[in-house]
């Protein structure tokens, strides 16, 4: 591994630390464990990628690191401030003030034109940019006053990657971002994605089983039955139009 850049990436401070962290789904009488004592460090302004099949645990770890759920054991800390000490109204404001979100289903608002739905979060956010500014950023100001019908299903990716960044949140969480699309467009909304983290210098990470988009990460995570089995710096990190899907 190249030892510059292990350097580099130690010596930029953590955004998050994860440590021990035990997620336990009870069903009846049986008990589900999606996370078994999993710990991490995501830096300022990387890109990581966590890789692995379906229920590895790799959605419930961003949903842990985001807010949206609480671990059954150990502990998340974001800039020094650890999670388990927020109450519902604070994880609230956590997410709205510092996260972005981006799922694999775009949950736009089909009554509502692109502008409108990021609209939506820049009337809440403390700093954010304009609706226009979100939607030229992922390459969208031709098509602000379409409808999520009028849009395909990259276009609609894009205005949800717009709303998420709109508010200029600290960390973007993307959870399967192509998993409902080919791969051309796929391609472009991961160069979304990479622009939006180098640009912006937003902490990144991008959830997915899909092991060529591992290739433009700083970091890849490997994931197996709830579990971290690797965490290794990418020697050569590709750009997202050069991946092969």
């Amino acid at each position: 591994m190249n030892e510059n850049r292990d350097t580099l990436l130690a010596e930029k401070p953590a955004v998050f630390r994860v440590r021990d962290i035990t997620k336990v789904y009870h069903t009846g009488d049986v008990d589900v464990h999606a996370l078994r004592g999993v710990g991490l460090d995501l830096f300022e302004g990387e890109l990581a990628v966590l890789l692995g099949p379906s229920g590895s645990g790799k959605s419930t770890l961003l949903n842990i690191i985001g807010g949206i759920d609480r671990p059954t054991a150990g502990e998340v800390s974001f800039r020094g401030r650890a999670l388990s000490g927020m109450t519902d109204r604070d994880l609230t404001l956590f997410r709205r003030d510092h996260m972005g979100f981006v799922f694999q289903f775009y949950n736009l608002i089909p009554s509502l034109t692109a502008l409108e739905n990021v609209a939506l979060v820049t009337e809440i956010a403390p700093n954010p940019m304009t609706p226009g500014e979100a939607l030229e950023m992922v390459g969208l100001g031709n098509r602000m006053e379409h409808f999520p019908a009028q849009l395909s299903g990259g276009e609609q990716q894009r205005v949800a990657i717009a709303r998420a960044i709109a508010k200029r949140p600290d960390v973007l969480l993307c959870d399967e971002p192509t998993g409902a699309l080919d791969s051309k467009t796929g391609t472009v909304v991961m160069d979304v994605i990479e622009t939006v983290n180098s640009e912006l210098g937003t902490t990144t990470a991008v959830i997915t089983h899909n092991a060529s988009i591992a290739q433009m990460a700083d970091r890849v995570i490997r994931f197996v039955d709830g579990a971290i089995v690797a965490n290794i710096e990418n020697e050569q990190k590709l750009r997202a139009k050069d991946l092969e899907w």
